[in-house]
């Protein structure tokens, strides 16, 4: 791609809106083979920007999620134990009784089971999400800066690998802890805040264009307003999606209070939050929209 401009318009032909800052980390991400690292609340958008990153780029995704105890094996590579036990016994049930030639066969190629980094760096091109990388501990952190920095990795039986041309790396991170400044430096920095009314709204329409326009505005001006309280978990995007979604599944063209209240599970993940809503004037929501 040429420019941000184009960035742009590629992701926003997948339904994906970009602003100014966020065109201009991805062109420099092509261009500079550099990761992209999103951070921000959950739900606003930092994995779908990997899949819509992806559909422009008619690139497969490949997903990494972390949790707490993730280690390089089960990121990179394992080896395929079973079959190899298998083909041992094959061999030796063949009558092949020499050592060497078993043990260099044990350990070849097709015995390896590539873990999504590896099938990132062995595959051009695709886009590689790391997601949720506050959750992996440090240790598993200082592996991955080291292999984003050289997209390089050596197996031991079978030698170095390098990838011909790096993948495109979006690492996310809910900051439910501090990802370290030396795996931030390596990256190109993104916050996702969430996105005004006028905003949400276009990206209302532009991923759920079945939905009347009514709700789709009705359903953005609620959610500004939860947004707007003291919550346990503000909406994202995400449920901003899934609440006009399941409006619209009940066949509702607009919404009132009564229906809104009546639907906060799809928008609102906890109790606390959810009395807090019912406590809301979610009426006067509406009608100071003109909804």
């Amino acid at each position: 791609m040429d420019g941000p401009e184009q960035v742009r318009a590629r992701l926003e032909e997948t339904g994906y809106l970009v602003d100014d800052g966020l065109a201009i980390a991805c062109f420099l991400a092509l261009r500079l083979h550099r990761p992209i690292f999103c951070e921000g609340d959950a739900g606003v958008g930092k994995t779908a920007l990997a899949s819509a990153l992806a559909e422009a780029l008619g690139a497969p995704l490949i997903r990494l999620q972390c949790h707490e105890g993730i280690d390089a094996a089960q990121a990179l590579y394992d080896w395929d134990f079973p079959r190899q036990l298998l083909h041992l016994r094959a061999a030796e049930a063949a009558g092949v009784s020499d050592a060497e030639r078993l043990e260099g066969e044990l350990y070849d190629r097709r015995f390896l089971i590539a873990r999504p980094l590896l099938r990132a760096l062995e595959t051009h091109p695709s886009v590689l999400l790391v997601d949720e990388i506050d959750r992996a501990d440090d240790e598993f952190e200082a592996f991955l800066l080291e292999l984003l920095s050289e997209f390089t990795i050596t197996i031991p039986e079978l030698g170095t690998l390098r990838a011909e041309v790096p993948p495109v790396v979006v690492l996310t991170s809910n900051r439910t802890r501090e990802v370290h400044d030396a795996l931030k430096r390596r990256c190109l920095y993104h916050w996702f805040d969430h996105p005004g009314f006028a905003r949400e709204l276009a990206i209302v329409r532009r991923r759920l264009p079945g939905v009347s326009a009514r709700l789709a505005e009705q359903v953005t001006a609620l959610v500004q307003a939860l947004r707007a309280e003291d919550l346990v978990k503000p909406p994202g995007v995400a449920e901003t999606l899934d609440w006009a979604q399941a409006l619209d599944a009940l066949g509702a063209t607009e919404v009132d209070a009564e229906l809104a209240v009546a639907t906060l599970g799809s928008v609102l993940k906890y109790r606390e939050d959810a009395e807090r809503a019912r406590g809301l004037d979610l009426a006067a929501v509406l009608a100071a929209r003109g909804a």
